[in-house]
């Protein structure tokens, strides 16, 4: 974790970042997938699941150290970089098209020829990956807490909703007076639409630079844990991702995919409308290396 109080034009005196873009295989999601797969590894003689490149390669790579085979289900477009990781580390890839197929229906086609106690362990709509995502907040409240610091604010990037879910049962438990702000891009909302109407709204697939958010609607489980716990969902441009890239590279010397941008960008959407008093301490998610 790092403290930062060099935000550009932000004018919050203090925020602490959760850096897991320095996780092993560079995002948060490798928690989610190593406890899950580890709950299932006496039992499983496989492993079947869908990413578009985290999960994935959080599978792949917890299943290699679980000596179970993995086959991931990725989107044809998805980033080369994190194809290639997926594949080295053991990783069956079969593609789809994002865009034509609902890749839950393609899971089932797939899981069908495959061995029957092959297990399916979605990206983010799972207990297991959602404990294992609450670590990272679990970890962050309690180092704070040693300094006797309480966050005011916490920002976490939305997809599927895994990492908020985590995030707030960890938190809320911890520090209850912490509120929790869900970031997803402007252009797949459906989180946000979804915590306004009350129900489940489901989307086509977003077209964003945010790769790691283009989900289509949240998880049941994730809906209700979000329902509970989570103050506000807000949005933002493309355009506030890339300006969140540069200011890791150019301040931080990090480099940071669009998706581990999402927070940083919605502290600073946030503090241009609200105004942040001068005793707010926030903290944020910069999730994925590039």
């Amino acid at each position: 974790m790092r403290e930062s109080s060099a935000h550009g034009r932000i004018q919050v005196p203090l925020a602490f970042i959760k850096c897991e873009n320095l996780q092993r295989m560079g995002a948060f999601k490798f928690r989610g997938g190593y406890n899950a797969v580890s709950h299932c590894k006496d039992t499983a003689k496989g492993i079947l699941t869908y990413s578009s490149g985290n999960h994935a390669q959080a599978i792949a790579l917890a299943s290699k150290l679980h000596g179970i085979p993995a086959t991931i289900i990725m989107p044809k477009d998805a980033p080369p970089l994190k194809l290639n990781a997926t594949q080295s580390y053991g990783g069956a890839v079969i593609f789809y098209d994002r865009y034509k197929e609902k890749r839950d229906d393609v899971a089932e086609r797939v899981k069908e020829k495959l061995p029957s106690d092959t297990v399916f362990i979605p990206p983010y709509d799972h207990k297991h990956v959602i404990a294992g995502q609450g670590t990272v907040g679990k970890e962050m409240i309690e180092d704070l807490r040693s300094k006797s610091i309480t966050l005011d604010y916490l920002f976490v990037c939305v997809g599927g909703g895994g990492l908020i879910s985590g995030i707030s049962l960890a938190t809320k438990a911890l520090s209850p007076e912490t509120k929790i702000i869900g970031v997803e891009p402007e252009a797949g909302n459906d989180a946000q639409q979804s915590l306004q109407k009350g129900r489940i709204v489901h989307i086509e697939t977003p077209i964003t630079v945010a790769d790691g958010a283009q989900t289509q609607h949240l998880g049941h489980l994730t809906f209700a844990i979000m329902k509970q716990n989570v103050s506000q969902i807000i949005t933002v441009t493309d355009d506030e991702l890339i300006d969140g890239m540069k200011f890791f590279g150019e301040r931080m010397k990090m480099v940071v995919e669009p998706t581990g941008c999402l927070g940083l960008a919605g502290m600073r959407k946030m503090e241009k409308a609200e105004r942040f008093q001068k005793e707010v301490i926030v903290g944020w998610w910069c999730q994925e290396a590039m």
